[in-house]
C-alpha cells in the first residue's frame, strides 16, 4: 500500500475512532481515542507515531463538529 493511501485511509479511520455510541463522550475522550488509534496507524505505516497521534487527537476532538459522529 502506497504512503499517501495509507495516510488518507488513517486519517478517515482516526475520525471514526473518535465516534463512540452510548457513552456520551466529551471532546477530550474522543481526542484520546483518536490519538490512540493515530498513533497506531502512523507505526504501522511507518510515519511519525507523534504526528499520527496529534493528527489523531484533533480529529478525534473535532469529528462531531462537523457531524462525522453524534
Amino acid at each position: 500500500m502506497s504512503k499517501k493511501l495509507a495516510l488518507v485511509l488513517g486519517l478517515g479511520l482516526m475520525g471514526l475512532a473518535g465516534c463512540t455510541q452510548g457513552i456520551n463522550p466529551t471532546d477530550a475522550d474522543r481526542a484520546l481515542i483518536g490519538a490512540g488509534a493515530g498513533a497506531v496507524i502512523a507505526d504501522l505505516a511507518g510515519e511519525s507515531v507523534v504526528g499520527g497521534a496529534a493528527a489523531g487527537a484533533a480529529a478525534g476532538a473535532l469529528c462531531n463538529d462537523v457531524r462525522l459522529c453524534q
